[in-house]
Protein backbone atom coordinates (compact mmCIF):
# COMPACT_ATOMS: atom_id res chain seq x y z
CA UNK A 1 0.00 0.00 0.00
CA UNK A 2 1.47 3.07 -1.11
CA UNK A 3 1.05 6.79 0.71
CA UNK A 4 -1.21 7.63 -1.74
CA UNK A 5 -3.43 5.11 -0.55
CA UNK A 6 -3.49 5.61 3.27
CA UNK A 7 -5.88 7.67 4.26
CA UNK A 8 -5.79 10.91 5.16
CA UNK A 9 -6.70 11.98 9.03
CA UNK A 10 -7.75 16.26 9.34
CA UNK A 11 -6.72 17.03 12.74
CA UNK A 12 -8.23 20.44 12.25
CA UNK A 13 -11.47 21.63 13.62
CA UNK A 14 -14.37 21.17 11.01
CA UNK A 15 -16.30 24.58 10.22
CA UNK A 16 -19.15 23.37 12.11
CA UNK A 17 -17.79 22.19 14.85
CA UNK A 18 -19.10 24.26 17.52
CA UNK A 19 -22.67 23.46 16.03
CA UNK A 20 -22.18 19.69 15.57
CA UNK A 21 -20.88 18.90 19.26
CA UNK A 22 -23.74 18.46 21.76
CA UNK A 23 -23.42 20.23 25.51
CA UNK A 24 -21.05 18.92 27.13
CA UNK A 25 -18.87 17.92 25.12
CA UNK A 26 -15.44 19.62 25.32
CA UNK A 27 -13.64 20.88 22.75
CA UNK A 28 -9.91 21.32 23.59
CA UNK A 29 -6.39 21.53 22.44
CA UNK A 30 -2.97 20.26 24.52
CA UNK A 31 0.12 21.48 24.13
CA UNK A 32 1.88 18.08 23.24
CA UNK A 33 5.63 19.33 24.79
CA UNK A 34 6.56 17.94 27.96
CA UNK A 35 8.73 21.39 28.52
CA UNK A 36 5.49 23.24 29.56
CA UNK A 37 7.46 26.81 28.73
CA UNK A 38 4.59 28.77 27.08
CA UNK A 39 2.31 30.95 28.88
CA UNK A 40 -0.91 28.46 28.27
CA UNK A 41 -1.04 24.87 28.49
CA UNK A 42 -3.61 24.38 25.76
CA UNK A 43 -7.68 25.90 25.12
CA UNK A 44 -10.85 25.17 25.55
CA UNK A 45 -13.68 26.30 23.18
CA UNK A 46 -17.19 25.75 25.73
CA UNK A 47 -20.32 26.36 23.58
CA UNK A 48 -22.16 28.20 26.69
CA UNK A 49 -21.80 29.79 29.68
CA UNK A 50 -23.49 27.33 31.81
CA UNK A 51 -20.65 25.81 34.02
CA UNK A 52 -22.83 22.87 34.63
CA UNK A 53 -23.13 21.64 31.05
CA UNK A 54 -19.92 22.65 30.15
CA UNK A 55 -17.06 21.24 32.85
CA UNK A 56 -18.17 18.14 32.89
CA UNK A 57 -16.74 17.51 29.54
CA UNK A 58 -13.82 19.17 29.84
CA UNK A 59 -12.89 17.50 33.21
CA UNK A 60 -13.58 14.08 31.40
CA UNK A 61 -11.52 14.47 28.82
CA UNK A 62 -8.61 16.69 30.29
CA UNK A 63 -8.68 13.72 33.40
CA UNK A 64 -8.15 10.81 30.16
CA UNK A 65 -5.00 12.72 29.40
CA UNK A 66 -3.87 14.46 32.34
CA UNK A 67 -4.76 12.59 35.47
CA UNK A 68 -7.49 13.04 38.15
CA UNK A 69 -8.42 16.61 37.91
CA UNK A 70 -8.82 18.23 41.77
CA UNK A 71 -9.54 21.67 41.41
CA UNK A 72 -10.50 24.29 38.86
CA UNK A 73 -9.92 27.96 38.90
CA UNK A 74 -12.28 30.44 36.72
CA UNK A 75 -13.44 34.28 36.19
CA UNK A 76 -16.48 34.73 38.44
CA UNK A 77 -17.99 37.02 36.12
CA UNK A 78 -17.81 34.34 32.97
CA UNK A 79 -19.88 31.95 34.07
CA UNK A 80 -23.55 31.58 35.00
CA UNK A 81 -24.26 30.42 38.53
CA UNK A 82 -20.84 29.00 39.72
CA UNK A 83 -20.77 26.20 42.56
CA UNK A 84 -17.77 25.80 44.78
CA UNK A 85 -17.73 22.47 44.15
CA UNK A 86 -19.22 19.65 40.92
CA UNK A 87 -19.46 15.76 41.28
CA UNK A 88 -17.79 14.84 38.06
CA UNK A 89 -17.20 11.29 37.08
CA UNK A 90 -18.07 9.94 41.26
CA UNK A 91 -14.99 12.42 41.73
CA UNK A 92 -15.75 15.73 43.59
CA UNK A 93 -14.01 19.01 41.87
CA UNK A 94 -13.22 22.38 43.60
CA UNK A 95 -14.44 25.63 41.84
CA UNK A 96 -12.59 28.49 42.83
CA UNK A 97 -13.85 31.52 41.47
CA UNK A 98 -12.27 34.81 41.15
CA UNK A 99 -13.29 38.22 39.31
CA UNK A 100 -9.97 37.81 37.67
CA UNK A 101 -11.21 38.85 33.58
CA UNK A 102 -8.11 37.40 31.98
CA UNK A 103 -9.65 34.98 30.01
CA UNK A 104 -8.37 31.42 31.47
CA UNK A 105 -9.63 28.78 33.39
CA UNK A 106 -6.75 27.18 35.74
CA UNK A 107 -6.86 22.92 36.14
CA UNK A 108 -5.09 21.93 39.09
CA UNK A 109 -4.10 17.95 39.07
CA UNK A 110 -3.62 16.13 42.30
CA UNK A 111 -1.79 19.03 45.17
CA UNK A 112 0.06 21.38 42.93
CA UNK A 113 0.42 20.73 39.22
CA UNK A 114 -1.20 23.46 37.12
CA UNK A 115 -2.72 23.76 33.90
CA UNK A 116 -3.44 27.01 32.42
CA UNK A 117 -6.04 27.16 29.52
CA UNK A 118 -7.13 29.59 27.11
CA UNK A 119 -11.14 29.83 27.30
CA UNK A 120 -12.14 30.67 23.76
CA UNK A 121 -15.67 32.51 23.79
CA UNK A 122 -18.75 30.43 23.07
CA UNK A 123 -19.85 33.24 19.85
CA UNK A 124 -16.33 32.88 18.53
CA UNK A 125 -16.06 31.66 14.75
CA UNK A 126 -14.82 28.22 13.71
CA UNK A 127 -11.70 30.17 12.06
CA UNK A 128 -10.95 32.38 14.81
CA UNK A 129 -11.33 29.40 17.48
CA UNK A 130 -9.05 27.64 15.77
CA UNK A 131 -6.54 30.66 15.25
CA UNK A 132 -6.63 30.88 18.92
CA UNK A 133 -6.74 27.49 19.73
CA UNK A 134 -3.42 26.82 17.81
CA UNK A 135 -1.91 30.07 19.20
CA UNK A 136 -2.35 29.31 23.09
CA UNK A 137 -0.45 25.55 22.22
CA UNK A 138 2.42 26.97 20.33
CA UNK A 139 5.35 25.35 21.64
CA UNK A 140 7.09 27.94 23.97
CA UNK A 141 4.80 31.13 23.34
CA UNK A 142 4.35 34.27 25.82
CA UNK A 143 1.57 35.79 24.37
CA UNK A 144 -1.32 36.02 27.51
CA UNK A 145 -4.77 35.00 26.95
CA UNK A 146 -6.02 38.09 25.95
CA UNK A 147 -3.73 39.19 23.33
CA UNK A 148 -4.61 35.89 21.71
CA UNK A 149 -7.96 36.74 21.44
CA UNK A 150 -7.39 40.19 20.18
CA UNK A 151 -5.05 39.10 17.89
CA UNK A 152 -7.06 36.28 16.32
CA UNK A 153 -10.31 38.17 15.99
CA UNK A 154 -11.90 36.10 18.94
CA UNK A 155 -12.69 39.30 21.87
CA UNK A 156 -12.64 38.66 24.93
CA UNK A 157 -14.27 35.79 26.85
CA UNK A 158 -15.67 37.99 29.32
CA UNK A 159 -16.54 41.73 27.87
CA UNK A 160 -17.24 43.63 30.50
CA UNK A 161 -20.41 45.36 30.44
CA UNK A 162 -19.40 47.97 32.52
CA UNK A 163 -16.36 49.62 30.54
CA UNK A 164 -16.42 52.56 29.13
CA UNK A 165 -14.35 53.25 25.88
CA UNK A 166 -12.00 55.91 26.24
CA UNK A 167 -11.94 58.88 24.14
CA UNK A 168 -9.85 57.53 21.85
CA UNK A 169 -12.20 54.35 21.63
CA UNK A 170 -15.53 56.13 20.84
CA UNK A 171 -16.60 55.69 16.76
CA UNK A 172 -16.68 59.22 15.18
CA UNK A 173 -19.81 60.61 13.42
CA UNK A 174 -19.78 60.16 9.59
CA UNK A 175 -17.36 62.56 7.83
CA UNK A 176 -15.38 63.94 10.54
Amino acid sequence: MSDSDSPRVNRLLPDAVHQAVRPGTAVVRLETTHERQGVLDGAWWPRSRDIAAELPGLITALTEHLGPVTRVGLDAGAWEELPTRMTIDDRVVHIDSSPVGDDTVLITRGGQDLFSLLVVPPHATPDAARAAMTEAVRSGSLTQAEQILVDTGTGRANPSATEVPSATEVPSAPGE
